[in-house]
């Protein structure tokens, strides 16, 4: 199985492949994939992550023909390219197998949808990689799904998680502006969790440690974790929450796939282009005001977007957000 990048995207592979070993438990699937992501993968029996280091070793033409030649050692039945970039075009020439298929992105109706031509849900990317392993002849159901049991917790992890307060994870970065609430409108939004819940704060990257970190110095029962755990902790620590709220980004992507309820705030983006966390009720997406901003969703991936719908999710009130989130704790 091919799905190199990104994040939010590796995430949503999960939930199909505990799927697929649940109902196919004969198969053994040897996941290709970014290192960085291998934690992801480590409660799915019967899988192997193969790490590509595409900036490394198996970057260009030449790393990844020495990468394919790698993977035929291990005589593939078959190859589900759940990405669709040149690298994975590529390595379905170069792996050998009895049987290839590769994600239908639906581009076209994706590109209809931003444009404004129709407006109605897509089918969602969880059901498009299933339908990859569909046509290798592994008919998939996606529901009534397993999930795993909370992590148990490390002596590095316990202290950020609190036993006397139902614990809400808050996530409010995302790659594009567009796609972020309005940081001025999230602190009110962490301020009144704040006031009855525990509440940890995630992100990355040093500006947004110290934003996150501000936000922990203003306020009781607020923790940042920026800077301070591994992956592999981050998702110990995720799986143990009893709600996450986040953008349409990784976080929801992540909490989903432990069966975590997860509350997500759109902006230019829209839940019908097929991105919706796993398993997540539609009234848990909370949406900008489409009256006020007709063309949402402007871009599939919130990275284009007119200069005055950059805080379209401004529109979002805190009190509805917070609301939201005390009606599913």
């Amino acid at each position: 199985m091919i799905r190199l990048s990104a994040m939010g995207d590796v995430a949503m592979t999960i939930p199909v492949l505990r799927a697929l070993i649940h109902q196919y438990p004969e198969v053994k699937i040897t996941v290709l994939t970014r290192e960085f992501f291998t934690p992801f993968f480590r409660d799915l029996s019967g899988v192997e992550v193969f790490s590509a280091e595409v900036n490394g070793k198996h970057k260009g033409l030449l790393g990844l023909y020495k990468l394919a030649k790698t993977l035929n050692i291990k005589n593939f039945d078959c190859v589900a390219d759940l990405h669709d970039v040149l690298r994975s075009k590529i390595l379905r020439r170069l792996v050998h197998a009895d049987k290839y298929a590769v994600i239908d992105k639906g581009r076209k109706d994706k590109k209809a949808l931003i444009s404004g031509k129709q407006f109605q849900p897509l089918k969602s990317t969880h059901e498009r990689y299933a339908d990859v392993f569909r046509a290798l002849g592994f008919p998939l159901n996606l529901g009534n799904p397993v999930f795993p049991k909370k992590a148990s917790l490390s002596d590095v992890t316990k202290p950020f998680i609190s036993k006397t307060k139902k614990n809400i994870g808050v996530a409010p970065f995302a790659t594009y502006e567009g796609k972020m609430y309005p940081l001025e409108l999230m602190k009110k939004v962490i301020e009144e969790l704040a006031s009855n819940y525990h509440v940890i704060l995630f992100g990355g990257g040093s500006k947004e440690k110290a934003i996150l970190e501000d936000f922990e110095r203003q306020f009781k029962h607020v923790v940042n974790v920026v800077g301070k755990l591994d992956l592999r902790d981050e998702l110990d620590l995720i799986s143990n929450l009893d709600v996450m709220l986040s953008m349409d980004s990784g976080n929801a992507h992540m909490a989903a796939m432990y069966g975590v309820k997860v509350v997500t705030i759109w902006g230019v983006t829209h839940p019908y282009a097929g991105f919706t966390p796993f398993n997540q009720p539609e009234n848990h997406a909370l949406l900008p005001d489409r009256v006020q901003f007709p063309m949402i969703p402007t871009s599939v991936y919130g990275n284009k977007y007119p200069e005055a719908y950059k805080k379209a999710s401004g529109s979002i009130l805190p009190h509805d957000i917070v609301s939201k989130v005390k009606a599913i704790i």
